[in-house]
């Protein structure tokens, strides 16, 4: 992966890995009960955003922290079906 396509690579792979599962975190989390997903996939950004304002207060591993609240936050918009685009287009 290139620093400059990480971010597309990534959704890439979370949007193979919600159309087709194998046995890895994303998957398994994406393929739950509909409603169940999803409130996993928020209580992770909720517990990530407060590591990251911990991190940041301590001046400790915020960017590993930040790195995960962006994954969190790439893996909801895939399983909510979002198109990476849109998300490009809403930063311009």
């Amino acid at each position: 992966m290139t620093n400059e396509n990480i971010i597309r690579e990534v959704y890439e792979v979370l949007e193979s890995r919600r159309d087709n599962p194998i046995d890895s975190y994303t998957s398994n989390i994406m393929k739950d009960s509909s409603k169940k997903a999803e409130d996993k996939i928020l209580e992770k950004i909720g517990e990530e955003a407060a590591e990251v304002i911990i991190a940041s207060k301590n001046d400790e591993n915020l960017v590993h922290e930040s790195v995960d609240l962006i994954f969190h936050t790439l893996l909801l918009l895939v399983y909510k079906g979002v198109n990476l685009n849109d998300v490009y287009n809403e930063f311009e």
